[in-house]
């Protein structure tokens, strides 16, 4: 195969799919629009790894993707379509398929892939109690076998072009936090820091994984701060009273999100390139949460699907409570907004001000990227 003469060329219709066949015979590789899209983080982009693993960390029973369009359950920790879905929706390109999935093979390769898994932080040792998930070195180490893949499909220079023109997302963070640090009271890593020495310790870490990802080809990455984390239903069950966001996970998320902005405008500057793009989502939620009937919802407290105060104990199951419509709801269950959430987060992602987007959202980064090809 590492010999084969092919063609990667962008696939526009049925018909110019069928003119390239007669014209050019087999030897082609159809790319739609020519840019790989790569997912790599937890469970707020995972769309099915962890359905491939002996984990408890999953989503694939119903009622979740109650709303995806087969009504199925997909492995994605949403009631349908979640952030990169709703990305690649947006930019006309096909979802990518989950790195574990037996279809991500030949042209289905071209089109990106999703590598992360849910209950992953940045910390090996965060969501050690789901046992069996993708840690974040092992995603990357999977981006590095799927580029040996990806290789021999269509040779080693049109690969590396691939990846360097594609976009990558990461979203790390939030499970350092809810399923480490504060995962039990003194926990391992709560003896050993404060939150004001925890923080700068995961900002180090996570340093250490974006290099990583940029010595393996990635040229643009879109990362995701973490969530209001005192927030949501999950933690609003545990320590509220009266409907008030959790302070001390709200003070993690505090410090985490700008040291996180910080960290990414020196890495972009040691490197010399704008590679990387913080996404501040903690506030895109906050908006939410403040004002919820401002963007349509009737209440940001209340899961749609879970059980005891605030729909926030526990799992969302087949017995849990399930709300009639959950475009009203801002959080789908404990921990995972909506659909309907994420659409507006992806808005704000693709047009945000810098409030949003540091140092450009995505719309000025495709423009870029377009006027330079």
């Amino acid at each position: 195969m590492a010999g084969l003469s092919v063609d990667i060329v962008p696939c526009s219709s049925d018909w110019y799919i069928l003119i390239l066949i007669l014209t050019l015979g087999n030897n082609f590789i159809c790319h739609a629009n020519g840019k790989a899209f790569f997912v790599f983080g937890d469970s707020l982009v995972d769309n099915g790894n962890n359905n491939y693993l002996i984990t408890t960390a999953r989503a694939d029973e119903p009622p979740y993707g109650i709303d995806y369009p087969t009504h199925q359950p997909t492995g994605r920790f949403s009631n349908g379509l979640n952030i990169p879905d709703i990305i690649s929706e947006h930019m006309g390109w096909e979802a990518t398929l989950p790195y574990l999935s037996p279809e991500l093979r030949g042209q289905n390769l071209l089109v990106g892939a999703n590598f992360a898994s849910a209950g992953v932080g940045i910390l090996n040792d965060t969501g050690i109690q789901f046992v069996n998930i993708i840690r974040i070195p092992n995603q990357l180490d999977n981006f590095k076998e799927y580029q040996q893949r990806v290789s021999e499909l269509i040779g080693y220079e049109e690969r590396k072009k691939l990846v360097k023109r594609a976009l990558v997302l990461i979203t790390l963070g939030g499970n350092d936090f809810v399923n480490n640090y504060y995962l039990v009271p003194n926990s391992a890593r709560s003896q050993q820091f404060t939150l004001q020495e925890y923080v700068p310790f995961l900002i180090t870490e996570y340093k250490k994984v974006l290099k990583r990802l940029y010595r393996l080809g990635a040229r643009r990455v879109l990362v995701t701060g973490t969530g209001p984390l005192g927030c949501v239903p999950a933690e609003l069950a545990y320590y509220s009273t009266n409907g008030e966001c959790a302070e001390e996970l709200q003070l993690a998320a505090s410090l985490f999100n700008p040291q996180l902005v910080q960290m990414i405008d020196q890495l972009n500057a040691e490197i010399g390139r704008i590679a990387f793009i913080a996404a501040n989502t903690n506030q895109m939620h906050m908006d939410f949460i403040s004002n919820p009937q401002a963007f349509g919802f009737k209440t940001s407290k209340i899961a749609c699907c879970g059980q005891g105060p605030y729909n926030g104990v526990g799992l969302c199951t087949p017995l849990s409570n399930l709300c009639p419509n959950r475009d009203e709801y801002v959080f789908w269950d404990p921990f995972h907004p909506s659909e309907r959430a994420n659409r507006l987060i992806v808005e704000e992602i693709l047009t945000g001000s810098n409030t949003y987007m540091h140092p450009m959202n995505l719309n000025t980064i495709m423009a870029l990227d377009s006027s330079r090809a």
